[in-house]
C-alpha cells in the first residue's frame, strides 16, 4: 500500500543546534509515529546560547521544494514555522493555494528563545492577512499574540479576547498559549472552530530546557493531525507530549536547552 503511513510536513528553518525549528518538528513527528517532510524556508546559525545569522531560501528553491514533495509523497497534514520575511511568507502562501496538504498548522515564529527577531516586521501583516486565513490552527505565544492582535495581553479575559480576535482573522481553531505568563501554572487558551472553548494548564518547571516548545507543540499537533485525529484530541495530546519532554529533561548546551523528544513518545 503506496503512500498509506502517515505522512506530514514541515515548513520552517532550520536550527543548527538541532532544538528549534525543522529539527524539532522532525524528531517530534518521528516519535508521534509519522513520517516527516520538510519544506525548508530559511537556514539559521543557531546553538541553545542564541542565533548568530540566518539566510532565507530563495524563492525557486521554495517553489521545487514544494514540487518535490507534493509529486512523490502524501502529506496529510503540514505546519509553518519561521517564516523569515514578506517575500518567503507569500511564497509559502502561494504553494498552500496550489497543493493540498490537508490542515494546516501556522506556529507565528517571531522571535528566538534568545531574542533574535526570526520574521520581519513587515512580515507579521503578511501572516496576519494572507496566512491565518488558511490556517486550520493558529498556536502563537503571548507576545506572538500580541503583535498578531494588536492588542495588549494581560491577563485571562484578554487571552480570551485575543483567541476570538484571532478567529476573526480566519483561523478556524486558536491556542494561545500562557508560557510568558507569570504564576505556577502554565494555562492555555483554546477556542474551536464550533465555538467551544477550554483552559489546558499544567504546572509550570523550572528548568531553562525549553528551546523549541512552540515548535514541538505545533509539530506535535500536525502529527496528530496527520493520524487524522480530531483537533481536540490532538491539541490535547500534543499538550501532554510537551510537557513530559520539558519534565524529562536533558542536559545539551549551555543556554536554553532542548527539549528531551523522546520523552513523551508513549503518550
Amino acid at each position: 500500500m503506496v503512500n498509506e503511513f502517515p505522512q506530514a510536513l514541515t515548513v520552517a528553518g532550520t536550527d543548527s543546534g538541532g532544538g528549534a525549528g525543522v529539527m524539532a518538528d522532525i524528531k517530534t513527528m518521528q516519535e508521534r509515529h509519522v513520517f516527516a517532510a520538510a519544506v525548508v524556508v530559511a537556514v539559521t546559525a543557531q546553538n541553545t546560547i542564541g542565533v548568530s545569522d540566518f539566510m532565507a531560501m530563495p524563492t525557486k528553491l521554495i517553489d521545487e521544494q514544494f514540487k518535490a514533495v507534493a509529486d512523490d509523497l502524501k502529506i496529510r497534514a503540514v505546519k509553518t514555522g519561521m517564516l523569515a520575511d514578506v517575500t518567503s511568507v507569500q511564497t509559502v502562501v502561494r504553494n498552500f493555494e496550489t497543493y493540498d496538504f490537508g490542515p494546516l498548522t501556522v506556529d507565528p515564529v517571531m522571535i528566538a528563545k534568545g531574542g533574535a527577531k526570526l520574521l520581519a516586521d513587515d512580515a507579521i501583516k503578511t501572516v496576519r492577512d494572507e496566512l491565518l486565513p488558511l490556517a486550520t490552527i493558529v498556536t502563537p505565544n503571548l507576545p506572538e499574540a500580541e503583535e498578531l492582535t494588536e492588542m495588549h495581553i494581560k491577563d485571562e479575559a484578554t487571552m480570551q479576547l485575543a483567541g476570538h480576535r484571532l478567529q476573526e482573522l480566519g483561523a478556524k481553531n486558536v491556542i494561545v498559549k500562557g508560557g510568558h505568563s507569570d504564576g505556577n501554572q502554565v494555562s492555555d487558551f483554546v477556542l474551536l472552530e464550533d465555538g467551544q472553548s477550554f483552559w489546558l494548564s499544567a504546572p509550570r518547571i523550572d528548568t531553562v530546557r525549553t528551546h523549541g516548545t512552540g515548535d514541538t507543540l505545533s509539530s506535535a499537533i500536525t502529527a496528530e493531525l496527520a493520524k487524522e485525529n480530531d483537533i481536540e484530541t490532538a491539541i490535547r495530546t500534543a499538550k501532554k507530549y510537551v510537557q513530559a519532554t520539558i519534565a524529562d529533561g536533558i542536559e545539551v548546551g549551555h543556554g536554553h536547552g532542548p527539549l528531551n523528544h523522546w520523552a513523551g513518545r508513549n503518550i
